[in-house]
């Protein structure tokens, strides 16, 4: 399968993509077993903590066996209980759960990896959409994880339940392609700089229980953007620079591209929901274990040394360890 990762292609289609020639930007990336997650001090005893499960009924791109093994394995070295999600959403399937993660869900009706081109349907029914709904309205947790075309759109109808409108495109930097360069991740951090890609904003999940677990800089690798409809907690946010590229086309992109600008808007943010809490994110490869051409991509990049600590610190709040 090939992963909807678009930044590492040879620079030669990158020239093309530029003047106006449409090409794929497909690239293999798969997720890699022998990164070590630092996680120094477990919040819970081994196999005590809350159960997660990781949603696998809906052709989900990202699972705890594949592209994200490494997300799995920092979960469970904290402790947490880590499970496949097999089931549809209903109250019954969802009872035994503290926290439900879905990333990257699509329809079975866009299961296909080669041509993900409009319409792209809902992943969930009405009927499951209600169900998580209310389950989180009494108490349950919800890590929602899309990433760009064509996952908001599966996830669109979800999202929107909890007051999320995503935006079905590509997130790039406007400057990038001007220098005929998608090969560069995000980088957000605290300071206020207006060339930045975007702002960690200081959060009680960015400010972690203690200075250890500060989130000062986070790598994002595309993505999407998403606003809100009604009031949250911004995590991410972009800078004035990016763009949603709104190609009909899963995987192609040129230069004519429509676009819309996103600067302001967020790529994290949480919310309470009734007796809940809800976090999106609109990046999936932040916390995946990949390589793509040989180089890293995700919690193994180099420049991404903290990412973990945000997943870490995005569970705690989900399962109320940080109020």
């Amino acid at each position: 399968m090939k992963t909807i990762r678009s930044f590492s292609f040879p620079a030669v289609l990158l020239g093309l993509a530029l003047t106006g020639t449409v090409i794929p930007l497909h690239a293999e990336s798969p997720s890699v077993a022998d990164w070590e997650p630092p996680v120094v001090t477990p919040l819970y005893p081994p196999g005590k903590g809350p159960v997660v499960a990781v949603d696998e009924a809906h052709f989900n791109f990202h699972t705890i066996e594949g592209r994200y093994r490494g997300f799995a394995r920092v979960l469970k070295q904290d402790g947490y209980v880590v499970r496949p999600g097999r089931s549809p959403f209903s109250a019954a399937a969802l009872r035994e759960i503290r926290i439900l993660v879905i990333a990257n869900a699509l329809s079975e009706r866009n299961r296909d990896a080669v041509n993900w081109s409009p319409p792209i349907f809902s992943a969930f029914t009405d009927e499951e959409i209600q169900a998580v709904q209310e389950w989180v309205h009494r108490g349950g947790s919800l890590l929602l994880i899309v990433d760009h075309l064509p996952f908001p759109d599966a996830a669109k109808s979800l999202a929107a339940a909890f007051g999320f409108d995503l935006i079905n495109g590509y997130a790039l930097d406007r400057r990038e392609i001007q220098l005929a360069r998608l090969d560069r991740p995000f980088v957000y951090t605290r300071k206020k700089d207006v060339t930045a890609d975007g702002t960690v904003v200081d959060c009680v999940i960015a400010r972690g229980r203690n200075p250890n677990e500060r989130v000062d800089h986070v790598m994002t690798f595309m993505g999407a953007a998403f606003r809100a409809q009604t009031p949250v907690s911004p995590l991410l946010v972009f800078g004035k620079f990016i763009s949603s590229y709104q190609t009909d086309t899963y995987g192609k992109l040129s230069a004519a591209t429509p676009s819309v600008p996103v600067g302001g808007l967020m790529q994290a943010a949480a919310r309470r929901y009734g007796q809940g809490r809800v976090v999106l994110f609109s990046e999936a490869g932040l916390f995946a274990v990949q390589w793509q051409a040989g180089e890293p991509v995700g919690m193994n990049h180099p420049g991404a040394s903290e990412n973990f600590r945000l997943l870490l610190n995005t569970m705690h709040w989900l399962d109320g360890t940080l109020k």
